[in-house]
Parts: structure tokens; sequence; C-alpha cells
């Protein structure tokens, strides 16, 4: 059994592959192999180079492995299914290019559950018909990752989009099957919504198949859901704090992990605004530390 850490564009800002505010993709590389990682996520399709020849000279000039990668789309607008099928199929060819093995899928934020993160209670639901729609396209993203491209497939419970609440997650994992479908779990958002991530990983460990490192800050995460806060603006907030100073309980994460064999990845995801000029080496070399200092 081997666990590996790695890291993701995310924690230097990278949300958005055309944000003029990213740093260059040859940057990231580069810090994050300094901060001691020797595995990266894709981030956005096209931040990094769509050319194979480029991006493995570049990840073997670092050391660095390529883990996986996010759609990071709108799953739950039927309008824009052209733009969810065009980020997973560009993804899956560059995953699949260097021997990457994650495909995450993520529905993105959505203007109807964006002042409802972290307030399950208010938070509007979709009616059946659009429900099973949702339900179908993911699955059908899914299938397309693990029978074509032969990836390994998880759905990410994100803050604002309607796959964010536990009740939704495992009605999803109810209705898609297993052998197309299972779980990258990240312990951030999963809090952020207002969960308990252990006691989720204690329930679902054998369909975790890949896991995103996040903590959160409490004192951050309770004003930021009182005032109904934009998510990025919560992030400029800092409410994902450096993990081991927030509530997630990582000494508990890894025991669950240890106990069932997990043999793979788990990536750090720091997000953060770059306009504030974080300290995205600091802060990534301190995360690496922090899960040494735990056993990782």
């Amino acid at each position: 059994m081997t666990i590996r850490i790695g890291n993701a564009p995310c924690s230097w800002g990278v949300e958005f592959a055309r944000d003029p505010r990213n740093p260059t993709w040859q940057h990231v590389l580069k810090e994050c192999a300094e901060a001691g990682y020797k595995g990266i996520e894709l981030g956005p399709v096209g931040f990094m180079p769509e050319d194979p020849v480029i991006l493995a000279e570049g990840l073997a000039k670092h050391d660095l492995t390529l883990i996986g990668g996010v759609v990071f789309r709108a799953f739950h607008d039927p309008e824009q299914w052209d733009d969810v099928m065009d980020g997973a199929i560009r993804t899956c060819k560059a995953l699949v290019a260097h021997g990457a093995k994650h495909l995450v899928l993520i529905d993105s934020i959505s203007p109807r559950r964006a002042p409802t993160a972290g307030r399950e209670s208010e938070a509007e639901q979709m009616d059946k018909d659009e429900w099973a729609a949702f339900r179908d396209r993911i699955a059908t993203v899914a299938k397309i990752g693990a029978q074509e491209y032969g990836l390994t497939v998880g759905i990410h419970a994100h803050a604002a989009g309607f796959m964010d609440f536990e009740p939704e997650l495992e009605r999803l994992l109810d209705e898609v099957p297993e052998d197309i479908l299972k779980i990258c779990f990240d312990t951030g958002h999963h809090s952020y919504a207002g969960f308990d991530p252990v006691a989720f990983m204690k329930r679902h460990i054998e369909r975790i198949s890949y896991m995103h490192f996040k903590d959160i800050d409490p004192k951050v995460k309770a004003d930021v859901v009182a005032r109904r806060t934009d998510f990025y603006r919560a992030c400029g907030q800092g409410i994902f704090c450096n993990l081991g100073q927030g509530d997630v309980d990582f000494p508990a994460v890894r025991q669950i992990l240890l106990d069932d064999g997990f043999d793979g990845w788990c990536t750090v995801e720091q997000d953060c605004d770059p306009t504030l000029n974080p300290d995205t080496l600091g802060d990534a070399t301190a995360n690496r530390e922090y899960l040494q200092s735990i056993g990782f």
C-alpha cells in the first residue's frame, strides 16, 4: 500500500484556463516540485499545454507525474451540454496521453445555488425530471471516461453547485453504477456544506477512489455562510486554510485510509485568489510538511 501526495493548480489560484490572472503553467510545476510534491493535476483543460510532447517535457523537467484532471462545468444546465462534453473529451485525451488515472467530475457553481452554499435546508432542489436529466448527464460522461478511455471516474461535491450536499451525493451514488462512477472525496467541500467528512468516509470508503485534501477555517466558514458570500470571495477570505489549521480531522482521515488499505494519490487543493498575492510556495510547502508530520 502506498499513499502518494500531489497538488493541483487551484492551489495557485488557477480555476479557469483563460483567466488572465493565472500564473504560467511552468511556474506552477516549478513551485509544486520545489514544495516537495511528486504529482500534480492537470487543472482546467487548456491551462497546461494540450500538446502532449510539450507537457511531457515540462513534467519530466520537474520529476512530476500527472495524476488526473477535473471537468468543472455546468452539468446542471442542459444548454451547456456541448461545453461539458468539450471539457470532458479534451480532459480524457490529455490524461490518457500522460498515463494519468483520475477523471473528476464537478458540477460548477450555479446562480440558483450560490446564495445557499453551506445552507442545505434553504437550498433550491431540482424537480424529478430535472434531477433525472442531471444524473444522466453525469452518468454519460462517467461512462465515456471509464469505458472509452479506461479512466477511474469520481464524482466530487462542490459548494454552490447542484452536487453539493451529502444527501444529493448519496442519491447519485445510489442511481449510477459503481463500475463507472466512484468518489473523488474532497474533505473541505464536505465541511463547507455542513457535514462531517470523517463520518462520510467511514460509510463510503470502499467507493472512494481518489482524495482531495482541503481544510476549512471554521470562523471564515461561519461568516461566509451567514453572509451568503460568493464562493470565490470566500476563497479570497481564506476559507481554505493551511492543512491542520481548520476543522478537518486529518489524522482520522489518514487512519481511515490506512485501515482500508488505500493505494493511490491524495491531492492537496487550497483554492486561493491570485490577485491577493498568496504565498503559494510557502502554503504548498507548509501543507506538505504538515501531512508528513502526521505520517503521510
